[in-house]
């Protein structure tokens, strides 16, 4: 089983992003004394744009029908 980090992010989390020019990514800083830091390659942030934008419409679409959302969007697999 591999290690992950989860946090939870809410309206209310500060996050703070900044563009790293020189390594060719971005820093997305979450939390008051940011312990958590999430590096983006600049190929990746498109991807990442789509897969949040499509949880997003799953999770609209969910509170439309009044259901509850899937777990899981995505259908690829590792």
């Amino acid at each position: 089983m591999r290690d992950t980090v989860q946090i939870h992010v809410t309206a209310d989390l500060p996050i703070r992003v900044r563009a790293l020019t020189y390594a060719n990514r971005a820093e997305v800083r979450f939390g008051k004394a940011f312990p958590v830091v999430l590096l983006v390659d600049s190929d990746a942030i498109a991807v990442l744009r789509r897969e949040l934008d499509e949880v997003s419409a799953a999770l609209d679409a969910a509170a439309a029908r009044g259901g509850e959302p899937p777990e899981e969007t995505n259908q690829q697999t590792t």
